[in-house]
């Protein structure tokens, strides 16, 4: 059970880190939704959430101190990267983060308890905690498919498996056009 978990954090991972692939500075870090959603804060958080459960929740602490989060950090401050940190610095942190999470991941077992200091000091099983991190892996990796699709049209899970329907640009462009159509016609008849 824990390789099956473990492989759809992986997935996950893997995913999230791939919607930077090919972009440039202003595109990973541009916000495209009205919370500022960008792919660079993207990976910037996901390495925060790697580092706070699987190394504080298990009392394996990390190499380094984060100062966008705890107490005392800026709202949302892990959401994004200021114009001194670089792509490079943050998905460098990001690696170490996974590091030092399959390290925490493999040496204990699915039933060894930790506690959450930000939910009250809850005791959680490692199961709980990747459970709750792979969910939140893969909600942030589905936010940066429809960020990068914004940006530049690329879709799908992964490069060697979009998971998208093989079809050209004009089916896409139909398709389109056919669901805003019913989007269309379903909002005249509610009225």
């Amino acid at each position: 059970m824990k390789a099956d978990l473990h492989s759809y954090l992986t997935g996950g991972r893997e995913s999230l880190l791939w919607k930077l692939d090919g972009l440039g500075e202003y595109d990973i870090r541009r916000p495209l939704t009205p919370t500022a959603t960008n792919l660079l804060g993207l990976v910037k958080h996901s390495a925060a959430m790697e580092i706070l459960y699987f190394g504080v929740v298990f009392g394996r602490p990390f190499e380094q101190e984060l100062p966008y989060v705890g107490d005392g950090a800026e709202t949302n401050a892990d959401m994004w990267a200021s114009a001194d940190e670089t792509r490079e610095e943050i998905v460098a942190l990001y690696r170490r983060a996974i590091a030092h999470a399959d390290t925490t991941i493999e040496a204990l077992a699915l039933d060894e308890v930790g506690h959450v200091p930000w939910w009250g000091g809850a005791a959680v099983t490692l199961h709980h905690v990747l459970v709750h991190v792979i969910a939140e892996t893969q909600r942030h990796a589905g936010h940066a498919d429809i960020v990068r699709e914004l940006i530049d049209g690329t879709a799908g899970l992964l490069p060697r498996n979009d998971n998208l329907p093989s079809a050209d640009e004009s089916w896409w462009l139909d398709h389109r056009q056919r669901v805003e159509q019913a989007a269309l016609d379903a909002g005249e008849r509610s009225h």
